[in-house]
């Protein structure tokens, strides 16, 4: 069997967190999907309200402080990646936004990327269409067909009965697997990982302090 490395991250605000609640039912369809063509697959989940107070140190210094360094550099080494948000206003969210905005724009080059996002109403749906599928276009990702929308009521009683939660997620599981067995497992040293080139555990922010005496 092949082993592939799936990375799920997250934007939910509250803890607990619909959107995290979403990405953890993504995630095990994924899994499950590619159990089912004899390839195992490990996930790591990041929420981003941990990486907030990074991100915009990052955005202000132009640097990324170890922990982001690090998550970013588990996302770029991935062989997939699944990415929820909430939509607020019509749209994903500022952290969303700003996460995307301190990523190299060639760093997602050609990656599986299933999207998801939650709001309250089904009126925010095509968001997912609309607002964030764009980001990835930029970032020459390759998403796949199927996102997944979900609204408070699919989560309780009164859920889609045409069209469920679970046959949503079951379908974009499945393009998600298909594109992932379709490629060879990401295996090389990750360019953008500091830690492949200036040794375990350092950063640019370590290699510039050091130069600065401290």
């Amino acid at each position: 069997m092949t082993d592939r490395r799936i990375v799920v991250v997250a934007a939910g605000l509250s803890n607990p967190s619909s959107t995290r609640m979403l990405a953890d039912r993504m995630a095990a369809a994924a899994v499950a999907q590619l159990r089912e063509r004899d390839i195992t697959a490990t996930v790591e989940i990041f929420e981003l309200r941990d990486y907030a107070h990074q991100i915009v140190d990052n955005m202000l210094t132009g640097f990324a402080p170890q922990e982001l360094e690090a998550m970013i550099a588990k996302v770029v080494a991935a062989d997939a990646l699944i990415v929820v948000t909430p939509v607020f206003s019509t749209s994903y969210s500022g952290l969303f936004k700003s996460w995307i905005d301190v990523l190299d724009p060639d760093s997602l080059s050609g990656k599986p990327v299933w999207i998801g996002a939650n709001a309250g109403t089904a009126r925010h749906s095509l968001a997912i269409d609309y607002a964030v599928r764009p980001l990835f276009a930029y970032l020459h990702a390759d998403a796949i067909s199927s996102g997944v929308f979900a609204a408070s009521s699919d989560w309780g009683a009164n859920a889609d009965e045409v069209a469920p939660l679970s046959k949503r997620v079951e379908k974009g599981a499945r393009e998600l697997a298909e594109a992932i067995a379709a490629r060879e497992p990401v295996t090389d040293l990750d360019p953008f990982d500091p830690a492949s080139y200036l040794g375990e555990g350092k950063s640019f922010g370590h290699l510039l302090g050091g130069l600065a005496g401290e």
